[in-house]
């Protein structure tokens, strides 16, 4: 992709303030839990982290970029129980699925995508770090981690806390916590884990949702990472928990330099959700709008904003999708109207203003939209 300047790259700013870094920019994505197709929710964070790294790398950074698969978790062993099959060889044909859908709507595959299976060793390490600084406590066979300070890191009241804390399955009300707030980083096994154990020295086990990320971040990239990215939904438990563990462990913040939280996706009211049953999913949208329109549907606006899909916005897109080819289809265009379109991408991943600009120079600042976006 042509760089439009000869000068070191402009840092990408997020929320106003920008993040210079120093060669390679470490990008972390919280990935699927393979356990369900993808729908336009999930679609969506994948997307804006995609072009997080799309801006950087196409105005001269160097992007290094790690996804990873949950594929030791309690929903997708619920699953498999639920459908009668071992719990690798479901998560291993949702992948499948689930890479396919991104290779559709052209999200660039990453340097590296660790799956929890293949990082119980580094979560192993984790545990046994936290304990050795007393940030995590064991009782028969279950290690814990003393969590309660992520609710106040991550703005969310005790009550709130706890709500979510249930929601997400860190289990408040489990007897053997400290503190109800704190959080499973090993489990010790259980029947309903059959297939998914390891051994350890505190016993058979697996390893903790929260643990997982964290182990994959440090063993990915040190002790900590540029920028953060996974839906808004994660802010708490997941992302508070996953940050105060890794500081916990390596004494070294932030454990994440910026984050990138994408808004929640909506439909019918309701927070996109399998468990809602509202799902949109991108294999049926792709039977009637092409990628280019899903991707502009999801990117042509304020990545924090939470919005509500609506049929009617594809049309929407598309129709803007066509002008935008029309003005790309004009000779020339000035190389500072190209400049002027990455300077928007750079400013908090202005597409909505990227876009009005490229359609009211046309040329060269509309194939460099489409270029940087991907919306061929």
């Amino acid at each position: 992709m042509t760089r439009l300047t000869e000068f070191p790259p402009l840092p990408l700013r997020l929320g106003g303030e920008p993040l210079p870094t120093v060669g390679r920019v470490r990008v972390y994505v919280c990935g699927i839990t393979p356990y369900a197709v993808t729908h336009l929710g999930h679609a969506s964070t994948f997307l804006w982290s995609d072009l997080a790294a799309r801006v950087l790398r196409a105005t001269g950074s160097a992007v290094e970029l790690t996804r990873n698969v949950t594929d030791v978790d309690e929903s997708l062993l619920a699953e498999a129980r639920r459908r009668d099959e071992p719990y690798d060889q479901l998560a291993s044909r949702q992948r499948f699925a689930f890479d396919r859908t991104m290779e559709t709507l052209r999200v660039r595959l990453p340097d590296r995508e660790p799956t929890a299976r293949q990082a119980v060793a580094q979560v192993i390490q984790l545990v046994q770090a936290l304990l050795l600084r007393g940030a995590a406590y064991e009782r028969e066979g279950t290690v814990y981690a003393r969590a309660a300070a992520a609710a106040a890191r991550a703005g969310v009241d005790p009550d709130e806390a706890l709500r979510l804390a249930a929601e997400y399955g860190d289990q408040p009300d489990d007897p053997a916590k400290e503190h109800p707030l704190d959080v499973v980083v090993w489990r010790g096994a259980t029947d309903e884990g059959a297939g998914a154990s390891w051994p350890s020295r505190w016993g058979p086990g697996r390893p903790g949702w929260h643990a997982q990320c964290t182990a994959m971040v440090l063993s990915s990239y040190g002790s900590g990472v540029d920028l953060h990215a996974g839906g808004a939904d994660l802010r708490f438990p997941h992302h508070a928990v996953e940050a105060l563990l890794g500081e916990a462990a390596t004494g070294v913040a932030p454990f994440a330099r910026a984050w990138m939280r994408p808004g929640i996706v909506s439909y019918a009211g309701a927070k996109m959700a399998k468990s809602t049953g509202n799902l949109v999913l991108v294999e049926d949208l792709l039977e009637t709008v092409s990628p280019a329109v899903i991707r502009l549907l999801c990117l042509d606006r304020p990545w924090r904003e939470a919005w509500e899909y609506e049929p009617a916005a594809l049309q929407s897109a598309a129709g803007r999708l066509e002008a935008l080819y029309a003005a790309a289809s004009h000779p020339g265009g000035s190389r500072s109207a190209a400049q002027e379109v990455d300077r928007a991408l750079l400013d908090d991943l202005d597409v909505e203003r990227a876009i009005d600009l490229a359609l009211e120079e046309g040329g060269g600042a509309a194939r460099r939209v489409i270029d940087v976006c991907q919306l061929h």
